[in-house]
């Protein structure tokens, strides 16, 4: 094959993911209408059609491939820093700042039973108990996206980690609602296990929706404070995993036993999230505009899509049916503990709550 043919597969599976991603965010609007809230987020529908092409298709080409690998790992990173520019360390110190040692609770529950259980009970990958906890425990899809590059994740161990995290959550967003007003929670308890407790920041608008509904105030926003308190941690936690990969590099012979613990971060730290982190700094110094972080929100979200359709022309069903099934065993086991951990506190403190 010429080279010049290589580089056109290449463009057009580049075009082909992003138009896979931007199609599939655009459905969120169709969904809102037709369901009153996002049923199937932007980037896992373009995970699952670009899955679904891939098993389609006989086979590709090796420009394609590599056209399909720079979306996986290009638009991922700049989703991650488009991201960054719409989170705030100040929202610590708003409004969901009581949630804060429930938040950080759970992120040690859900990293502590997915990390124990997935190497000692179901043997899955490391980086699959990794992805499964910070999925969890964050923000869904965007933890596993930005964690995937810093533990240097494969194409499969995301896919089964966004599946099993997708599952539970549109379970506790669609139940949650109903099963606290049935046990005659407080709306301030309900924000608390809401935002705590579903995973995607959309997942959270839809329940927090039908609560407002099954309530009768319009005007309640608490879980999504919360949320945006939960999110605002994925700074620290992208951090916190970058120190503990660089003294595994060290520990394991990637970095050399001489290098200071300064020469290790630098090996091993990924960049982008360095930009990341300053793009959330910009935004909680008032750098950009309501609308500004609008556009940052959805340009991130339309990249993770076009990343997550390039994931997606790396799996086949054969390999999901036969890997990930302990996968989604593990995302239930990990959902089940932090949800526990979120309706046991709203009950053990609810005098802190109100």
């Amino acid at each position: 094959m010429s080279e010049k043919k290589s580089t056109i597969q290449t463009v057009a599976a580049v075009a082909l993911c992003a138009a896979i991603g931007i199609l599939a965010q655009n459905t969120t609007g169709l969904q809102k209408a037709a369901f009153g809230r996002v049923v199937v987020g932007g980037p896992m529908l373009a995970l699952l059609v670009s899955m679904i092409a891939c098993n389609i298709l006989p086979s590709v080409s090796k420009g394609f491939k590599e056209g399909t690998s720079f979306c996986a790992k290009k638009f991922l990173n700049w989703g991650i820093i488009a991201t960054g520019g719409t989170l705030s360390f100040a929202a610590i110190m708003g409004t969901g700042v009581k949630a804060l040692p429930l938040i950080i609770l759970n992120i040690f529950i859900a990293f502590a039973a997915s990390i124990w259980i997935g190497r000692k009970a179901l043997k899955v990958s490391d980086n699959t108990a990794v992805l499964v906890g910070g999925g969890t425990c964050i923000c869904g899809g965007t933890a596993i996206a930005t964690l995937s590059r810093i533990i240097k994740a494969s194409a499969e161990e995301i896919a089964f980690a966004m599946a099993a995290i997708f599952l539970f959550d549109t379970l506790a967003a669609f139940a949650y609602p109903y099963i606290i007003s049935a046990l005659g929670f407080t709306p301030g308890q309900f924000a608390f296990i809401a935002g705590t407790a579903i995973n995607d920041t959309s997942s959270v608008a839809g329940a927090q929706a039908t609560y407002q509904a099954i309530i009768g105030d319009p005007e309640f926003q608490g879980a999504l404070n919360v949320k945006l308190v939960r999110t605002t941690m994925l700074i620290f936690v992208a951090l916190a995993w970058t120190l503990i990969m660089s003294a595994k590099a060290k520990r394991t012979g990637e970095a050399a036993a001489t290098d200071s613990a300064f020469a290790v971060v630098k090996k091993t730290f990924p960049m982008f999230i360095l930009v990341f982190a300053a793009m959330a700094a910009l935004n909680t110094m008032g750098f950009f505009s309501a609308d500004g972080v609008k556009m940052l929100g959805k340009a991130g979200k339309y990249l993770f899509a076009g990343a997550l359709a390039g994931v997606g022309f790396k799996i086949k069903f054969s390999e999901v049916f036969s890997k990930g099934v302990k996968p989604i065993t593990l995302g239930g086991i990990t959902w089940a503990c932090v949800a526990i951990s979120s309706f046991l506190f709203a009950v053990l403190f609810k005098g802190y709550i109100d």
